[in-house]
């Protein structure tokens, strides 16, 4: 047995090696595999199994009795891998896990921040598209830092098509009751809010400077409609550009939960809900899908998303949508090819109906031959 010291971990690789050992397996548990994987990744070839393939049977578990178990089980094959991008696409992942998480953080304060507008009766989110805006911000600015400010003061404040809202924006800032607690409140969320986008920006800079070896597979994804750069840097971070990993278009829609389970027994079928699998990936191709219908500059997604809507309904059209975006990220990426599905032209420029049920001229001799 070894410890889980780095050092014992290096004693665990050498007489791996000493023993000839160049194959293994461990089992997913939490973060706690990571260090273990760092050293010996590149020494041994190392294989992840998820827990529920190598679930021992009830009441014959111990930790040796597992490893045993987990040998047998690898040696005939019968376990399969979980998907390990290569170091490079996982410092990728991290930090773009990291945005992820850092925006919700910003979404949060932001709903914090509305609150705060509701206790101290100012209106003005109701008035304008965006509370968080050019105006808006200048305008609550000055109401935490002038307190005698008046509504009229706002007017030498406000930018574009909110000078033509002038006389709704001085209702909505009538008879505000900012409080102690609300004003230190929203003074500390607008302060994070900055923070945030200092370090969103940061963290993007250095996205961008991994990803320059995926130039290409970045410029071949952008002929997705409704797929932008920031989006695909994402997606190449989940999924990696090497589509060998998988095994078919099928496999991968699978591996990242959109795709129906299976569950049938005695020939009824139960629940075919999606997977909870693909945390990270799914609601972001979901985000792609929504912005793929309303992509004016191609309506291919926005013909399939209206025909499927009309029989199944907004969230399982979107969740197809979602998935056939996905199956062309698979194509693009183990072809090169740009996105040009087969039905695209039928789809985008279809026949008139009158022209295709108007007969031709040996169809319409054929139909006299018979009167």
């Amino acid at each position: 047995s070894f410890s889980t010291l780095n050092s014992d971990v290096i004693k665990l690789r050498d007489w791996l090696l000493e023993h000839n050992c160049r194959h293994a397996c461990m089992e997913s548990t939490g973060k706690y595999w990571i260090p273990i994987w760092n050293i010996l990744e590149n020494h041994i070839n190392l294989t992840l199994a998820h827990p529920k393939y190598t679930k021992a049977i009830k009441g014959k578990k111990t930790d040796k009795k597992d490893s045993k178990w987990i040998a047998d089980l690898f040696k005939h094959d019968l376990i399969p891998a979980s998907f390990i991008p290569p170091k490079e696409i996982r410092q990728l992942r991290d930090l773009s896990r990291y945005r992820f998480k850092l925006t919700y953080a910003k979404v949060s304060e932001k709903n914090r921040i509305q609150n705060c507008f509701t206790m101290s009766n100012i209106r003005i989110d109701s008035i304008v598209s965006d509370p968080f805006g050019k105006s808006a911000r200048l305008i609550v600015k000055d109401i935490l830092s002038n307190p005698y400010f008046k509504p009229e003061d706002s007017l030498s404040l406000l930018h574009g098509s909110l000078i033509k809202k002038k006389d709704l924006i001085i209702e909505s800032l009538q008879d505000i009751h900012v409080d102690f607690d609300q004003h230190l409140k929203m003074d500390i969320a607008y302060t994070h809010i900055d923070i945030i986008d200092s370090y969103i920006k940061k963290i993007e800079s250095s996205l961008d400077s991994l990803v320059l070896p995926y130039e290409s597979q970045i410029t071949a994804l952008s002929s997705i409609p409704g797929l932008q750069r920031r989006s695909i840097i994402a997606i190449i971070a989940e999924t990696g550009v090497d589509m060998s990993q998988f095994v078919d278009a099928k496999h991968f829609t699978s591996w990242a939960g959109l795709a129906p389970s299976n569950n049938e027994s005695a020939g009824k079928k139960k629940s075919v809900r999606i997977s909870h699998a693909g945390v990270y990936l799914k609601p972001l191709l979901v985000q792609v899908a929504l912005n793929s219908i309303r992509d004016s500059s191609n309506n291919y997604f926005t013909i399939k998303y209206n025909r499927l809507k009309k029989r199944r309904g907004h969230k399982k059209a979107i969740i197809a949508i979602a998935r056939m975006i996905l199956v062309a990220i698979y194509h693009i990426l183990s072809t090169g090819e740009l996105f040009h599905p087969y039905d695209f032209d039928d789809i985008t420029n279809p026949i008139s109906k009158e022209h295709s049920s108007s007969p031709s001229l040996n169809e319409e001799s054929a139909i006299d031959l018979l009167k």
